[in-house]
């Protein structure tokens, strides 16, 4: 990985991000001789990177960790001679071509075209133990990790569509499901709150907030307590699901992309492209109903395929406006 020391530099693809869905564009893009050059972010590998084992990413039949799989994908767009780089993005001007980015609030670059990848962090309770237990026990997407608690007793944290959906989900694998709901009520559509109401495993707990977790090394309890009546308990569960939602890493872009109103980053049908020609939008930045690795990686591809027609298209029309 080099350090960035250039300024007014020019190149032709750029992107911003590095989980499953800024590598896989970069391996792409370098192959198909685009030359990319990619900034890491803040958070170099994304989400992956604080996840233990990942056992549904296709090619690695006994797992692999996150991190080692994001070790993994950089040493193969390197390969392909991809310039990874440490740096963030921090300003976008989008209202000319090329377009212009700034890295770490002072370096200029140029792009003929910029994939962003920049992802979406899962929002917490704010908790210590979330921090120190987190891939022990600790997750914040169901669909990822509740395979390793089959048969076990889990807790999931929220009361909207997301919630209802992880608790649905880990009901078909783990022996009972709480529910901790922070008032008397769920935000949950109708039709998924029937979901969660119909399966005789979930146990909903009104009025509930989480004090702490239990477990050194491990999840092995979660501290609760009634915001009604203060009664406090401990909930014999292994796996602690937090299920509030995320948030896009797309800042940067409010002003200067079309964003819907949770800050997903609007795409084309179908496509990676957004409303301004020449930028791409891939993975979890434009994804708010999947938000895996392996769809993350996809789009990554998308992106990196529309950026490739659209430079070829450039080039056929600067040629025709020089002759």
């Amino acid at each position: 990985m080099k350090e960035d020391d250039t300024t007014n530099e020019h190149v032709q693809v750029l992107i911003i991000g590095s989980g499953p869905a800024g590598y896989t564009a970069a391996i792409y893009a370098a192959r198909a001789g685009l030359k990319p050059v990619l900034y890491t972010g803040a958070e170099p590998g994304g989400q992956l990177t604080i996840t233990t084992d990942v056992e549904n990413y296709p090619g690695y039949p006994e797992g692999v960790t996150g991190p080692q799989m994001m070790v993994e994908f950089q040493k193969q767009a390197e390969r392909f001679d991809t310039d990874v780089r440490y740096g963030v993005v921090t300003d976008v001007d989008f209202s000319g071509w090329p377009h212009e980015v700034t890295i770490d609030g002072k370096k200029k670059m140029k792009a003929d075209a910029v994939i962003i990848s920049t992802g979406a962090s899962a929002k917490w309770l704010g908790l210590a133990d979330e921090i120190r237990l987190n891939g022990q026990g600790v997750s914040a997407c169901a669909v990822c990790d509740g395979f390793f608690f089959k048969g076990q007793d889990v807790a999931v944290v929220g009361a909207g569509d997301t919630a209802a959906e992880e608790a649905s989900y880990l009901s078909k694998l783990a022996n009972k499901v709480y529910m901790i709901v922070r008032r008397d009520e769920m935000r949950a559509s109708k039709i998924m709150q029937q979901r969660v109401f119909n399966a005789q495993n979930i146990e909903i707990l009104w009025n509930t907030e989480t004090e702490g977790l239990i477990g050194e090394n491990q999840v092995e309890g979660v501290a609760i307590v009634n915001n009604k009546t203060g009664e406090k308990r401990v909930l014999n569960a292994t796996g602690f699901f937090v299920a509030i939602g995320h948030k896009p890493n797309t800042e940067i872009f409010e002003s200067v992309l079309d964003l819907d109103e949770s800050g997903y980053i609007i795409t084309t049908l179908g496509t990676s492209k957004t409303q301004i020609e020449g930028v791409f939008a891939t993975g979890d930045a434009q994804d708010r109903i999947y938000r895996q690795a392996v769809t993350a990686a996809g789009s990554g591809c998308m992106g990196a395929l529309d950026a490739e027609r659209f430079l070829a298209q450039k080039e056929v029309e600067l040629a025709e406006v020089t002759q």
